[in-house]
């Protein structure tokens, strides 16, 4: 990659770290977009899933998490500290969930 494109891509802030220009941002948008319609998606297949439905969703809602979270909250330039944090708050939300459908007899 020439650095012209790599210049296009990213700017430099004040804190001193290349953040994604807004065309990185729109594309981001836009594969969250299509990971969230094939979400949606996964309802109306919801019989040719069967037990798979559940996994299928936690993993796009996982994806989407780290895709918002290293993105748009720029947790990629932060503390791992703070990465830590964010994911020991997913897999606590996952936990749970998955507690409460084995409670109601989900599975």
């Amino acid at each position: 990659m020439s650095e012209t494109a790599v210049a296009e891509s990213t700017h430099t802030t004040r804190s001193g770290h290349d953040e994604p220009s807004d065309r990185a941002y729109v594309g981001i948008a836009i594969l969250l977009a299509v990971i969230t319609f094939a979400e949606i998606g996964t309802y109306y297949a919801e019989e040719q899933l069967g037990s798979f439905l559940v996994p299928v969703l936690l993993v796009g809602m996982a994806f989407k998490f780290f895709v918002v979270v290293g993105w748009f909250m720029h947790l990629r330039f932060d503390s791992n500290l703070f990465t830590r944090l964010f994911v020991a708050g997913l897999v606590l939300a996952v936990v749970i969930y998955l507690v409460m459908l084995a409670t109601f007899e989900y599975f």
